[in-house]
């Protein structure tokens, strides 16, 4: 068997891009959750974990309400881009811990740098009950997190959309949305011109995850030399996390959320992943970080632990996973 490359982490206790604070403690309730030793118990070399720097949203205030906290973001995605950048020179795999999920416009910048200088592409498979693509001109809130997969497309601020020299970050052809449920009408419009390719939970139940999971590999890995994995936990429904701050009903189950990851990891081409939007204000026990942690020893080549919480449903009719749909037509 091949030795796994080594794993960094990296932790950016991010949430001045939503409205609702607490992401900022996500990457200390993965840690709390074991993560690190979930990694050694696959095999993992960890390297030494870095922490970026984030100022603090009671400490600031934002001018331009059409892009909030700009400066401050655009500062700490520079920062991640850098350190993602290093961490590939390096040899090893970035895990990326936030955190709302503008910090993908550094991530996914780093990695395209990295490709860049080999003069090669990477892919963006993209999890999310939201599409994220909105700009500065059609948010109805100015949340950068609502922001980030336009400006990786090279749309929008023309900072926020040139991290590292990045522009696009990663072409519409190689990125696939997986988990889509709720959408605004300017991003539906963008969407269907954008290129990219998405699969909604109406898809998911159509044809199932395996197929799903095929689909995207493939479009993910079409020219490219490996894939980031962009992992924001409301993709999933609330009833398997329920801890975060924007979530939508009838979303991925766990099994197949893991299914999903676990192709991906049987792939081979995963470069790097970050999950996002993790707010251990609204959980219960950290169920929601300790799911986060077996998702994340999927998306490594591990499968589901035994002691694992159970899925507990909040439904009315007490069955769990998705009762009812809200279907999105593009």
């Amino acid at each position: 068997m091949r030795t796994p490359r080594p794993v960094r982490i990296i932790n950016v206790p991010l949430d001045l891009g939503a409205s609702r604070r607490g992401t900022a403690g996500g990457p200390c309730a993965l840690r709390a959750a074991g993560l690190s030793t979930a990694l050694e118990s696959l095999g993992y070399p960890l390297r030494a974990e870095l922490d970026i720097s984030v100022p603090v949203f009671d400490t600031r205030g934002s001018v331009d309400q059409t892009v909030r906290f700009k400066a401050e973001i655009l500062a700490v995605c520079e920062c991640l881009a850098r350190h993602t950048l290093e961490t590939l020179r390096a040899g090893a795999t970035p895990l990326v811990l936030g955190g709302d999920h503008s910090i993908a416009m550094g991530t996914m910048s780093g990695i395209s740098a990295h490709s860049r200088a080999r003069r090669q592409t990477a892919g963006l498979l993209w999890f999310d009950a939201h599409a994220d693509m909105n700009t500065p001109a059609s948010s109805p809130s100015g949340n950068v997190h609502g922001m980030p997969l336009a400006h990786l497309l090279g749309y929008g601020d023309a900072q926020l959309s040139r991290v590292l020299g990045a522009h696009p970050a990663v072409a519409a052809k190689n990125v696939a949305i997986v988990g889509l449920r709720d959408i605004d009408r300017a991003e539906r419009r963008f969407i269907t011109r954008s290129g990219v390719s998405v699969f909604t939970m109406d898809d998911i139940d159509e044809f199932g995850m395996p197929e799903i999971a095929r689909r995207a590999l493939k479009i993910i890995n079409a020219g490219t030399a490996g894939f980031h994995i962009s992992f924001d936990l409301d993709g999933c429904d609330p009833t398997v996390i329920p801890a975060t701050g924007t979530p939508v009903a009838d979303g991925v189950t766990l099994p197949e959320a893991n299914l999903l990851l676990r192709e991906c990891a049987r792939d081979g081409g995963m470069m790097s992943m970050e999950v996002v939007e993790l707010n251990p204000l609204l959980d219960r026990t950290n169920v929601s970080a300790q799911r986060a942690v077996e998702l994340i020893r999927s998306a490594l080549g591990g499968g589901i632990r035994k002691g694992t919480p159970a899925v507990v449903s909040e439904n009315a009719g007490g069955q769990g996973g998705r009762c009812s749909k809200r279907a999105v037509y593009l």
